[in-house]
């Protein structure tokens, strides 16, 4: 099913510059150039290039309720990186400290410069003592009026890629998607559509959202609660357990800022939590990023342990190491999201969409079983579920 038309209030016909645009398509706003906005954009060129009689290997779904990832395009990026401020963005998403495996390096020309954000809460401050090519450079330009360059360019989903901590940041681009009726996708541990307040102001202007905290297609959080998941319908009584990871891209860095983790911590934590009949002790859960290691670059390995007690009480434990490329493990997921989005946007829905939500993300309005929630996307993709 298709349904490419879509609310006056959020669709025009032209952008601001006068030129005609695509209805089909879907346009995008990225806040952060960073490794998974550079991820994304090269996976959508790979994609494009494989060609439809080639069974594209890594998505949830090629065709989404009649968007392709072909019909994602950017319409604005924002960053505060010197290095990035001012660029194109075919040659911003590979600029340092951005330091991902490289998917497809000839990006087409998409008329897109990169511009100037608002910091605020951004950057962490120990990480002005890590060499420039490994951490953020603040560039001096004057912030661009978000509200004015997101009603321009026509953008309809805002993807939010800031920097774990970032409080006021992603508040501020949320705010800016209230004023402008854009989409949000909030890809970061920032509680905004899990936010009762939050959700609410983007349910009562009918403006759809997803967040918050992006799950990977197959990384630590989703194989951590279905293992458990598994030990506990097995009968297994559930002890101790603890998700350690290292990685060496720049949200390991910021990330050691341990002041910035409250709620990465809590969305990890509760995602796991989540999953089981019976909530564990807080004091024999721990899920949290480890440690930076700079040469891991955007690889991130995640150590697993779960210790439990099986019949007659006989000890169980495993332990399990995974390695992946930390940013394109979420391009996928992302995609579906999206477009997700913009079939809500399509059918006039508004507010947090619940079922996308707790399938795509780690800390969801509301928590659901992931088969239940696969199962909830598939009907809200046919049209037999609003939300």
């Amino acid at each position: 099913m298709s349904a490419k038309g879509g609310p006056q209030f959020w669709q025009i016909a032209r952008c601001d510059t006068g030129q005609q645009r695509d209805m089909s398509k879907i346009r995008l706003a990225i806040v952060g150039v960073g490794n998974c906005a550079s991820s994304l954009l090269q996976g959508l060129e790979y994609y494009r290039h494989l060609g439809e009689q080639t069974r594209p290997v890594g998505l949830m779904h090629y065709d989404l309720g009649g968007y392709r990832p072909s019909d994602l395009e950017v319409a604005c990026a924002f960053d505060i990186d010197r290095r990035k401020v001012g660029r194109p963005l075919e040659e911003a998403c590979f600029a340092p400290p951005n330091n991902t495996a490289l998917i497809w390096r000839d990006l087409p020309r998409y008329g897109v410069t990169v511009q100037m954000g608002e910091l605020h809460d951004g950057i962490a401050p120990h990480m002005c003592s890590y060499p420039a090519d490994r951490t953020f450079v603040p560039s001096s330009a004057s912030p661009a009026d978000i509200e004015a360059v997101l009603r321009k360019t026509g953008a309809e989903v805002m993807l939010c890629y800031l920097p774990v901590g970032s409080q006021k940041a992603v508040e501020r681009y949320a705010r800016a998607c209230l004023e402008t009726g854009v989409s949000l996708l909030n890809c970061m541990p920032v509680f905004i559509v899990s936010d009762e307040k939050w959700a609410s102001e983007f349910a009562a202007r009918q403006i759809p959202a997803v967040g918050d905290d992006v799950k990977s297609q197959l990384g630590s959080t989703i194989l951590h609660r279905t293992i458990m998941k598994l030990f506990a319908e097995r009968g297994i009584r559930l002890k101790h357990t603890y998700q350690l990871n290292t990685g060496g891209n720049t949200d390991f860095l910021n990330m050691l800022d341990r002041s910035r983790l409250g709620t990465k911590r809590k969305s990890k934590t509760e995602a796991v939590q989540s999953a089981l009949p019976e909530r564990m002790p807080d004091v024999d859960v721990h899920i949290g990023p480890s440690d930076y290691v700079a040469w891991q670059n955007d690889n991130k390995v995640c150590f697993l342990r779960i210790e439990g007690e099986g019949f007659a009480g006989i000890p169980i434990e495993l332990e399990l190491r995974m390695s992946v490329e930390d940013s394109p493990n979420s391009g996928g997921v992302v995609i579906d999201a999206i477009r997700c989005l913009k079939l809500a946007r399509d059918r006039k829905i508004g507010g947090p969409l619940y079922s996308i939500a707790a399938y795509t993300m780690k800390h969801p309005p509301v928590q659901l079983a992931d088969s239940i929630a696969r199962e909830r996307v598939e009907k809200f993709i046919a049209g037999e579920l609003e939300r």
